[in-house]
């Protein structure tokens, strides 16, 4: 295995780290439902399966 040659200081390892952040998840509200969910995602509501503000199936019902 290989190993550092010299001790990576604290400040070093940090500056590494700055871009490694979470950003948040872009949400909409449908103008239909109402219902907020993620940018292109189905969602159900009432146990319809919703897409783009349209029914995509009826009755929905999760296989997992």
């Amino acid at each position: 295995m290989a190993h550092p040659k010299r001790k990576i200081s604290k400040t070093r390892r940090d500056k590494r780290r700055t871009h490694d952040k979470l950003t948040p998840k872009a949400i909409s509200i449908c103008p239909n439902t109402g219902e907020v969910h993620q940018y292109h995602r189905s969602y159900v509501v009432d146990g319809d399966l919703y897409y783009k503000g349209k029914v995509a199936i009826k009755n929905y019902t999760s296989v997992a």
